[in-house]
């Protein structure tokens, strides 16, 4: 199944359309989606980024999809290095703290305190390496969040936002202006 899955990843570029196909694929047939999710973890290659991709993809059509994998998934976030993998990575963590903090009271208990401190660990990685500002934009957002249960979290990123203001591009101080509002 995972090696199929390769197969077809090898012919996923970036349209949109392309990535919307193959996460029907997968939302049509769940039991694809751990392989899925093995490959966009643990393969550091094209392939690897594009699994990425679709998993975003995945989740942005059937959140819940991902649910059942949190644990698998946040242990994999550290070892991402390409910047195509860490984009949609990223923002799933984004939209996961979103509905962990802002969702339905059955949502408060989606993330658990390891799943928040493995998100907290990758997003300051993430936002302290050279990035581009997609994925810096995305931690942002999730460190705010998970900050609210996480004491030592607040500080530390308005820290990091104010020593890196000076150098970061626009997109960056537009999220760091808006970030450091809600921080002080």
């Amino acid at each position: 199944m995972k090696s199929q899955l390769k197969v077809q990843l090898d012919y996923v570029n970036a349209s949109r359309e392309c990535r919307n196909k193959m996460a029907d694929q997968i939302l049509s047939d769940p039991h694809l989606f751990r392989p899925l999710l093995e490959i966009a973890l643990e393969t550091h290659s094209e392939v690897g980024s594009r699994a990425c991709w679709i998993v975003e993809f995945t989740f942005k059509k059937n959140p819940e999809i991902l649910y059942p994998h949190l644990d698998f998934f946040t242990l994999g976030l550290g070892d991402l290095k390409a910047e195509s993998s860490i984009r949609p990575m990223a923002k799933i963590c984004e939209l996961l703290t979103l509905t962990h903090y802002k969702g339905t009271y059955s949502d408060k208990s989606l993330l658990s305190p390891l799943h928040r401190e493995r998100i907290t660990a990758a997003c300051f990685d993430w936002l302290i390496s050279a990035e581009k500002v997609a994925p810096k934009a995305y931690s942002m957002q999730t460190l705010a969040l998970l900050g609210q249960d996480i004491e030592w979290v607040h500080p530390e990123l308005k820290a990091v936002l104010e020593q890196g203001y000076a150098s970061g591009s626009a997109g960056y101080k537009a999220r760091a202006r808006r970030i450091l509002k809600i921080l002080n």
